[in-house]
């Protein structure tokens, strides 16, 4: 027979668990796409700021289009690179290569 306190713990890890199920999942396989992306827009990049790093935009796969995602500043991290996300064509294919700290 299940306790009482058996009960509750498991509706507590169920509560909790419940909001973890919506959250994304990493993807197995690189994003690719059998045609290219559009050519990069012109952003107007805002004044600098001290201590952040300017990532131009690029264009991200979304619902079946291509889609713009806008340049962000990122705080600095001393000691590493940025490698900007971009598109690269592999024979017939566009797989895409997220950006992401590098240390140098």
């Amino acid at each position: 027979m299940i306790s009482r306190r058996n009960l509750l713990r498991g509706l507590f890890a169920g509560a909790v668990a419940a909001p973890l199920a919506g959250l994304p999942v990493a993807e197995a396989e690189a994003q690719t796409m059998w045609m290219a992306p559009p050519p990069p827009r012109r952003e107007r990049v805002p004044p600098p700021r001290r201590g952040y790093v300017w990532i131009p935009g690029h264009w991200g796969w979304r619902a079946g289009a291509y889609v713009w995602v806008p340049g962000r500043w990122i705080a600095y991290r001393p000691g590493w690179h940025y490698a900007q996300p971009r598109w690269v064509r592999r024979g017939p294919r566009w797989v895409f290569v997220p950006g992401g700290w590098v240390r140098r």
